[in-house]
C-alpha cells in the first residue's frame, strides 16, 4: 500500500450510550480520513468522545451508525467473532497503564498475543525477540513489570502491541502516566516505528507537547470534529 493511500476510511459514525433511560450522544456524523504511514493525534477535552473514536476504530465498540473501512475491510459489518479475529491480527494495542502481567517476565508479556496464533515456539520467540529489539530492551527480556521502570514497561506494551505486526496501532494516552523524558522516549519510538516500519498510529492525548510529535492532529469537541 502507497504511504499516500487511506487505511482508515470513517463517514457518517454515530455513537451514543444509554445512561438509564437517557440516550446520551458520543460522537456525531464523524467523517474523515487516516492515511497509511500517518501518526495521528486526536485531541480535546474529557468527555468529547476521543477514546470512544478510538476504540471504534479498533473494533473494541461498535458504531450505532455510519461506517468505518481499515484496509479495505469495512469493520462495522463484522460481527464479534469476526471482529474479535480482525482485532488480533491488525490491530496494536498501547495503554496509558501499560496493561502488563506482573507474574510474567517482559519476553512473556510480549509473547501473548502470539500465543492465539499458529506459530511455533520457535517462531514466536523470533518474533518476540525482534520486538524486544526495536523498542531496545531485548537485556531486560528476563525481567518482570515491577522490575522495570514506567518508560520500561512502556516499552514492552509498544513491543507487544508490535509483535504480531499490525497494520495500525492505537494509542490511549500513551504518556500520560511517563515523566517528561520517558514520554519523550515513546514519542521518539513511534515515530521510528512509522519512520522505519511504516506503522500507521492513532494517539488519544491530552498533552500538546505529545500532540507536536504527531504528522496530524484533529480536534474533538462534544462528540463534533471542529477541524476539516
Amino acid at each position: 500500500m502507497a504511504a499516500t493511500s487511506d487505511i482508515v476510511t470513517i463517514r457518517n459514525v454515530t455513537k451514543s450510550y444509554r445512561r438509564g433511560n437517557q440516550l446520551v450522544p458520543v460522537l456525531e456524523d464523524i467523517s474523515f480520513d487516516i492515511h497509511s504511514g500517518e501518526f495521528l493525534a486526536l485531541m480535546g477535552p474529557s468527555g468529547s468522545g476521543k477514546s470512544t473514536l478510538l476504540n471504534l476504530i479498533a473494533g473494541i465498540d461498535k458504531v450505532d451508525s455510519g461506517s468505518i473501512i481499515i484496509g479495505g475491510c469495512e469493520i462495522t459489518t463484522l460481527n464479534e467473532t469476526e471482529l474479535a479475529g480482525w482485532r488480533a491480527v491488525n490491530v496494536g494495542f498501547v495503554f496509558q497503564f501499560y496493561n502488563l502481567i506482573p507474574v510474567l517476565t517482559a519476553y512473556e508479556n510480549v509473547e501473548l498475543p502470539l500465543l492465539l496464533t499458529r506459530l511455533s515456539r520457535r517462531e514466536r520467540r523470533e518474533h518476540v525477540e525482534a520486538a524486544l529489539e526495536i523498542v531496545s530492551l531485548t537485556d531486560r527480556m528476563d525481567h518482570r513489570p515491577s522490575q522495570l521502570s514506567g518508560g520500561q514497561q512502556q516499552r514492552v506494551a509498544v513491543a507487544r502491541a508490535i509483535v504480531t505486526d499490525p497494520a495500525i496501532l492505537v494509542a490511549d494516552e500513551p504518556t500520560g502516566d511517563l515523566d517528561r523524558v520517558s514520554a519523550g522516549e515513546i514519542l521518539s519510538l513511534m515515530d521510528h516505528l512509522v519512520q522505519d516500519f511504516h506503522k500507521t498510529i492513532i494517539m488519544v492525548t491530552h498533552d500538546p507537547r505529545a500532540a507536536e510529535k504527531a504528522h496530524s492532529i484533529r480536534h474533538l469537541e462534544k462528540g463534533l470534529l471542529t477541524d476539516g
